[in-house]
């Protein structure tokens, strides 16, 4: 079989070139550049060009052929566009997320399979499987990586069935210490190589500094929220319906300045997410304080003190009906039905137990236990066991 390997210059996608090499597969490397704006990279720390070279140090030691692909273009259209306006719409958007189900199985995909591959492969810790249903139609399952501290599941979870059945995923049944050990034994360049902190599309270069230098700075007002607010007194109603009590809960508090006090200044809501508590430059506190709303009209932070902050925490999320994704469409929930699952917003938060809803004007997600920082714009991804079975942007 022919398939052709995200090489990327990491430790992972060189073992799955390897491991590919190993099964026998014809294997063909893609280097995937992504980003050409030299004035937000690092370029003494992480530049492309070195993560280039070590892709191609590891392909001419494996003995296979290597391409350098442009898709920076792309990456600003698909991503990097997205990413600015959800920002400046006070949202939380995952890149990663993004990356994978814009260009990595899709256009990436694409031109892999236009050099005549029959598979794509990545060094993503999760694994794809499949079984045949009772029509004998194929069904493809998204899995967890089996390394737990590693799984990666999390950011394949807007895959569909027909890039999952071109995926392959080699490392998915490995640790990371074994991928490492595997890289030296055989003497790879990026066996010791730090994992990348970046962003996906740009390398090491932190958000706020990359953000900064797209967005510009305005100043604005932090204002804190205090436990004793009547807006967390307020009564519950009688609802009539479970959609009418699910809608309640998820719904955001809209917080106004004359509800707290006035604390401090910042550079511009669109730098800072839900739940955050660096970089805000707050003292006098016996807790940290976590940002718990942004109004981005009138440029405003809204902070309460400590991780247990009332504002910070909510039983329900809703995602619009638009926004919804079944990895397994054969499992899409009907209008009115439930299902009980294990979900996460964010990537390496532990999986936690909750119940979604379908209802003919939105999605619900209801956990067991109120949930930290759910911020708008992240992907919420529910799972049964360690199978993925779709995701949604928060509403």
């Amino acid at each position: 079989m022919k398939v052709v390997v995200g090489l990327s210059g990491g430790v992972d996608s060189s073992v799955t070139a390897y491991l590919l090499q190993q099964q026998g597969h014809e294997v063909v490397a893609l280097f995937m550049r992504n980003w050409n704006d030299a004035s937000v990279t690092l370029e003494d720390e992480c530049p492309w060009i070195e993560d280039s070279n070590d892709a191609l140090m590891v392909a001419q030691k494996l003995g296979i052929p290597f391409q350098v692909i442009d898709m920076s273009e792309l990456y600003k259209e698909r991503i990097v566009d997205y990413m600015f306006d959800e920002y400046q719409r006070g949202r939380t958007p995952n890149p990663d997320v993004l990356c994978n189900r814009e260009v990595k199985f899709d256009v990436f995909m694409k031109t892999a399979l236009s050099l005549g591959a029959d598979k794509v492969a990545t060094g993503h810790y999760a694994r794809v499987d499949s079984t045949v249903d009772e029509n004998g139609k194929k069904i493809f399952h998204l899995l967890a990586g089996k390394d737990n501290n590693k799984d990666q599941s999390y950011f394949l979870c807007q895959l569909s069935q027909d890039q999952l059945s071109k995926a392959l995923f080699p490392i998915g049944e490995l640790t990371k210490p074994q991928v490492r050990e595997i890289a030296k034994e055989i003497g790879l360049v990026t066996a010791d190589k730090k994992d990348s902190q970046g962003l996906c599309f740009i390398g090491k270069v932190s958000l706020p500094q990359f953000l900064q230098q797209q967005l510009t700075p305005k100043e604005g007002e932090i204002v804190e929220i205090f436990k004793d607010s009547p807006l967390f007194s307020m009564e519950i109603p009688d609802f009539s319906s479970k959609e009418e009590e699910l809608e309640f809960l998820s719904q955001k508090i809209n917080y106004k300045k004359t509800d707290g006090k006035m604390i401090g200044k910042h550079q511009g809501a669109q730098f800072f997410t839900i739940g955050q508590s660096k970089g805000l430059g707050i003292g006098g506190h016996k807790e940290s304080c976590f940002i718990i709303s942004r109004d981005m009209d009138n440029n405003i932070i809204f902070v309460g003190e400590g991780h247990s902050f009332p504002g910070l925490h909510k039983k329900a999320l809703k995602i619009d009906n638009s926004e919804l994704h079944w990895v397994r469409e054969d499992l899409r929930l009907k209008n009115g039905s439930s299902m009980n699952v294990m979900a996460r917003f964010r990537y390496r938060q532990e999986l936690q137990k909750a119940t979604i809803y379908q209802f003919e004007n939105a999605f619900y997600m209801e956990f067991d236990e109120p949930q930290s920082a759910i911020a708008e714009g992240q992907f919420a991804a529910w799972y049964i066991e360690d199978e993925l079975l779709g995701s949604g942007v928060i509403a």
